[in-house]
Formats: structure tokens, sequence, C-alpha cells
């Protein structure tokens, strides 16, 4: 094992839990839709970092801290893909809201019961067997949101939209890949903690992979954590509050990213 393992343990911990880009998702995606989103969410994270790290073992973040141009192209497409992600959550909670209207108005009515004496006997031996009586297997088995959604809810099935399993792996994925302070964070933490005696290719590979280790421990401690608290915040309002907020805190982070200085 490497000698300086445990301050290496210590200041990886600290790095972990230090709120940024991919804490806000998983945050967003486990309240909205419970702790599996947020597992899955964290595990994009994950393998982010893993490319990261491997990039840093081989070699290849150089690259991106010698090149002033590779660093800004990066960094501009994360800002780009957060600002993205920021409009998708403000357009899901304004069209909920919109949603949530119209049925209030009456544009979106609920299903009515018609008393029996008001519909034609012929009108109704006509619809008792449906003109097409074979169905396809969309037909009879009914799509299901994401855990989490609110069966039966407009704006439930709107926020899930953005709440498919690939989808919250994609965006921890995504935004920790086009995050380019990860891979300088690798390329000048894991030297630190290589002694003078220690194989240099074999110590790094060997932090790299505590590093990830971490990682995945952390984000499956947090997403079980958050679970209940999900149940709570299941209804419309509470979840288009939640992708408002959210959505305007990923364009700030954006914004931050895109207009920071130089390194």
């Amino acid at each position: 094992m490497p000698e300086l393992l445990f301050p290496f343990l210590g200041v990886v911990a600290l790095l972990t839990i230090t709120p940024g880009p991919d804490m806000l998702l998983v945050v967003r995606n486990g309240l909205s839709a419970g702790s599996r989103a947020a597992w899955l969410t964290g595990l994009g994270c994950c393998l982010g970092i893993s490319i990261h790290a491997t990039a840093a073992v081989l070699g290849l973040s150089a690259i991106l801290a010698a090149s002033a141009t590779a660093y800004t192209v990066v960094k501009l497409a994360g800002a780009a893909y957060l600002a993205y992600l920021g409009v998708r959550m403000l357009i899901s909670a304004l069209m909920s809201v919109d949603t949530a209207e119209e049925a209030e108005d009456g544009a979106l009515p609920a299903t009515s019961v018609v008393p029996e004496a008001a519909v034609p006997r012929t009108a109704i031996a006509e619809t008792a067997v449906p003109a097409n009586p074979v169905t396809t297997a969309a037909e009879r088995i009914p799509a299901e949101p994401f855990p989490g959604a609110t069966p039966g809810r407009a704006d439930g099935v709107r926020s899930a939209s953005l709440l498919t399993g690939g989808a919250v792996f994609r965006q921890g994925l995504i935004t920790n890949l086009l995050n380019p302070k990860i891979a300088l964070l690798f390329l000048t933490l894991l030297p630190q903690f290589v002694a003078h005696d220690e194989p240099r290719l074999r110590t790094t590979a060997t932090l790299a992979v505590i590093f990830l280790a971490v990682a995945v421990v952390w984000w499956r401690t947090f997403s079980l954590a958050i679970g209940p608290i999900s149940r709570v915040l299941r209804g419309g309002t509470a979840r288009r509050v939640l992708d408002g907020l959210a959505g305007f805190a990923l364009l700030a982070i954006s914004a931050a990213v895109a207009f920071e200085g130089d390194r």
C-alpha cells in the first residue's frame, strides 16, 4: 500500500463531499425521483472520475494542462452542458405549472361520469365491443414513469422525462468529463502522495483506484440517505420548485465556469 495512504484518504474525503455541479445533480435527481436516480447519477460521476484518473496515470491530462486552448474548449463545453441542463429544468418547471393551470381552468378536464340514461342504448351497443379487438403490446402495457414520478399527474410525467435511468447516468458522466479542473486535480494531486522510494506508475494507479472507491462508497451512502427525503417531496409543487431552483443554480454555475479567469 502507498506510504502516504492515510493523508491521501483525508484529502480525498474532503474533495469528494465538497459541493459542486456533481453534487447539485445528484441532489436534484435524488429528491425528484428517489435513491435510485441519485445512485445512477453518482455512478455516472464515478465513471467520469475513472476516465480522468486513467488519463492522469497515462499522462494524457498533461496535454490538457499544457494547452490553454484545449483547456478553454473543454471548459466552455462543460459550461454549455450545465446551461443546457439548467434550461431544461426551468422548462420542465414552467411546463408543469402551465399544465396544472390548464387543468384547473378546464382545458384538461377530468374524466366525467355520464348517466346511463343520457346515453342511447345503440351507442352503448356500438362501444361495448371495440372495433379492433386485436391490440398491440404497447397498447396493452401502459408506460411507466421513472420511479418517484407521481402516477396520473401531468407534472409528474413532465418532470420524470428528465429522469430516466440512462439520462441521469449520462448527466453525471458528461458533467464530470467536461470539468477540466478534475483532470488537473488528478494530474497535480496524485503525484504529491507518491513517496520517493515508491514506483511512480504503480503507486499513482493505486491512488487513483482508491479515489474511485471512496467516490463509489460516498455516492452509494448519499443516495440511500436521500431516499427518505425524496418521498416527502413527491408532490408536483415540490418537484416544480426543485426543478426551478436547480435550473437557476446550474445556470449560475455555468456562467461562473464560462467567465472564470485563467487557471
